[in-house]
């Protein structure tokens, strides 16, 4: 079994939340996310949400206190996901092109759960936001994420 360590950051700002879309090979359409990605080797989980945050933002963010954890199973393949609370400067601008993130915005917080269809992502933060959890698990993913490196 192998396992891939994420890191996403959860932005607010009055009543708007920032999220990307992501292209995904198994999804026709782009699904909204949490900024974030995967841990490159070498690198602490608060390092991999500012670079992450950058490269499909283009904004700066400063982490602060963990929000929740969530893990789930592709497979035989277990991720583990650390969401952090950020704030960020700078100007929001649309990754460059050919990122598999396309787009970028501050969405209202009452259309989380429209915007967010997949459960391992809208679970455990409507839960965060709703009772203040700090736990998600899921033994199916419900979505296949295909790495540069797979």
């Amino acid at each position: 079994m192998s396992c891939i360590h994420l890191a996403t950051g959860l932005a607010i700002r009055g009543n708007a939340i920032l999220l990307v879309a992501s292209r995904y090979p198994s999804h026709p359409q782009p699904l909204w996310n949490l900024p974030g990605g995967r841990q490159q080797p070498g690198e602490l989980l608060a390092e991999t949400v500012v670079r992450e945050v950058a490269e499909e933002t283009g904004l700066i963010a400063a982490v602060g206190a963990l929000a929740y954890v969530s893990e789930s199973y592709d497979g035989d393949v277990h991720v583990l996901n650390t969401t952090f609370e950020i704030s960020v400067r700078g100007d929001l601008t649309i990754p460059k092109q050919g990122d598999h993130v396309v787009d970028a915005s501050w969405c209202e917080l009452s259309d989380v759960a429209e915007l967010l269809h997949v459960d391992v992502v809208r679970k455990p933060l409507l839960n965060y936001l709703r009772a203040g959890r700090r736990y998600g698990g899921f033994h199916e993913a419900g979505i296949s994420i295909r790495w540069p490196s797979d």
